[in-house]
């Protein structure tokens, strides 16, 4: 989970720094609904949600559900891994333009 937990704060903070940006971080909980991508966010007008994940983390069948769900309501929505980092600055920037 520390992986998982850092590449999050990595990606935060990447996201902070652009004023076309706004997330939320959402956390599940007894009040919440499961599933739900772990960042939620709105860039320069299009809805992006993030499920983050470490480098051998697996999203849930859940998780899938939910990411497919939101493509098929017309936002964008991924399993992010370290190893995307870079692809998935050059998205941001591309809804940024």
């Amino acid at each position: 989970m520390a992986e998982e937990k850092r590449f999050e704060n990595k990606i935060k903070a990447y996201l902070d720094g652009n004023q076309k940006v706004w997330y939320v971080k959402f956390f599940a909980n007894n009040y919440t609904k499961a599933g739900v991508p772990d960042l939620l966010a709105c860039i320069n007008g299009h809805f992006v949600a993030i499920e983050v994940k470490a480098s051998k983390g697996r999203p849930s069948a859940l998780q899938l559900f939910n990411i497919e769900a939101i493509r098929q309501a017309g936002g964008t929505a991924m399993v992010l891994y370290p190893d995307q980092f870079e692809d998935f600055k050059k998205i941001v920037e591309d809804l940024c333009k």
